[in-house]
């Protein structure tokens, strides 16, 4: 004699193609099924003749479950039918909950589907290669707080994030403030962020977009959003979110130690930056000098001229500038001499100059002072100035732009200590057309001058946030 049981089933997102094999002989198994009218159609096919449907209606869970516990306590076989996966949001929880409310003995069987956020998923692309998470924006059975809680973790652990429920007629306001929340919580403005609607069946709509130019007005209750991590990148007008496979076999076995570390630091603290959606070029020397630093005051004190990392960069890749000048020997000791060398480009410092000495006493001013107008007879310009320790080297440099015999291709103005310190700084400001870094104050030094260097001639790997190649 046929056991009577109940049977949950996730029926896929809405296509006879996604309803699977164990789904299909479950349903011809059928004596009752139990669901919402609009699947029925879905899975008649499957049915064996004389097997009954029955419409609990919308928001009816609690009686569809209720309805199928009678039905099976009446020697049924009973298969209860939710969209997509039948575990995630759906019937399955709730049906265990009344089994062990009732203590009842019938035979409780869970069948997976294939869920909306999946079928979303291989319809973008493959936006969920990596570590995921699901948030529901329905708040009828989960205060909007504790949503809200789970949102912000979900954006600064870096899940690719599915939503569920992103909007209904009463609910319209929750998924601007999701974007919101994430664009405040570690993610940047261009985070690939795809949606489809009604996937998988006549009407589906698709969509691949960026987190600054997505527009939750595109969405409605049909539609899944699938939000990618800092590593999610678009391509083709699909999403994808690499696992590391590509990485792993072709990059990562020629990484040093330093390296993977210096790649890690670098992720921790794009995380920690206040400031998510600033200018790339800023961005990647901000992350050097904080990595050099530890202080996130680099934060408020770091001073990049619009482009100018760009610009800098550009010149030394293109060959048009070929020196780098510095006020101490400290910083040359800090510029990876393997981005030199990869580059064609000399780092040079004057105090060892023999004419140095013989400058500074007759002129009655500091050696610095004396290699950098030694440095400007060389090369009066397309050569970076990079000033770590001497206010009063950067100031000569400042009075010899002035006086039309330097022309500098950039200055790095980060001299440290208590006197002229600042006012060095403020010199160098009104030359507008010269690009410039500037450490705003009295902290600075050799290293944060290298550092600097360093992140101008590493700015091809700045979109790909992977520091460190010359190590």
């Amino acid at each position: 004699m046929k056991q009577p049981k109940i049977i949950v089933a996730g029926i896929g997102p809405g296509n006879e193609a996604d309803i699977t094999t164990a789904v299909r002989e479950a349903l011809n198994e059928a004596d009752v099924v139990v669901g919402y009218k609009y699947y029925f159609q879905f899975v008649k096919p499957y049915l064996h003749e004389g097997a009954q449907c029955i419409d609990t209606g919308m928001k009816k869970e609690r009686d569809r479950a209720l309805q199928a516990f009678m039905l099976a306590e009446e020697g049924h076989t009973v298969v209860v039918i939710s969209s997509g996966d039948a575990g995630i949001y759906g019937m399955t929880p709730l049906i265990f909950e009344m089994k062990k409310e009732h203590n009842s003995n019938i035979e409780v069987v869970s069948i997976p589907g294939i869920s909306a956020f999946q079928k979303a998923a291989s319809l973008l692309g493959a936006p969920i290669g990596h570590d995921l998470c699901l948030i529901s924006l329905s708040d009828l059975m989960t205060p909007w707080d504790k949503i809200e809680k789970r949102i912000i973790a979900a954006a600064e652990a870096d899940f690719v994030t599915a939503v569920y429920n992103p909007k209904s007629v009463g609910r319209y306001w929750q998924l601007y403030r999701l974007q919101e929340l994430f664009l405040q919580h570690g993610r940047s403005e261009d985070t690939p962020v795809g949606f489809v609607r009604q996937a998988g069946r006549p009407e589906q709509e698709v969509t691949v977009t960026t987190l600054a130019a997505f527009n939750p007005e595109d969405v409605d209750m049909f539609t899944v959003v699938i939000i990618g991590n800092s590593q999610s990148y678009n391509w083709q007008n699909t999403m994808i979110t690499p696992r590391g496979y590509y990485r792993n076999e072709n990059i990562e076995p020629a990484l040093k130690v330093g390296q993977s570390i210096m790649i890690e630091s670098f992720r921790t603290i794009e995380k920690e930056l206040k400031d998510k959606n600033i200018p790339l070029g800023r961005k990647w020397s901000l992350l050097h000098a904080i990595h050099t630093t530890a202080d996130f005051d680099m934060e408020n004190i770091l001073l990049v001229d619009d482009q100018a990392v760009e610009t800098l960069y550009d010149g030394v890749e293109s060959g048009r500038i070929k020196h780098i000048i510095t006020d101490v020997t400290m910083v040359v000791s800090g510029i990876r001499k393997g981005a030199l060398q990869r580059l064609g480009v000399d780092a040079k410092c004057y105090l060892d100059d023999p004419r140095v000495k013989q400058m500074a006493d007759e002129k009655g001013i500091t050696r610095t002072q004396a290699g950098i107008r030694l440095a400007v007879e060389d090369f009066p310009e397309d050569a970076i100035f990079a000033f770590g320790n001497a206010p009063t080297a950067l100031m000569e440099l400042c009075e010899l732009i002035r006086k039309g015999k330097a022309h500098p291709a950039g200055i790095i103005a980060s001299p440290v200590g208590f006197v002229h310190v600042r006012e060095s700084k403020h010199m160098v400001k009104p030359f507008k057309n010269i690009p410039k870094l500037i450490v705003e104050g009295r902290k600075g030094g050799s290293n944060l001058a290298a550092t600097l260097i360093n992140s101008i001639l590493c700015f091809n790997d700045a979109a790909a946030l992977w520091p460190g190649r010359d190590l």
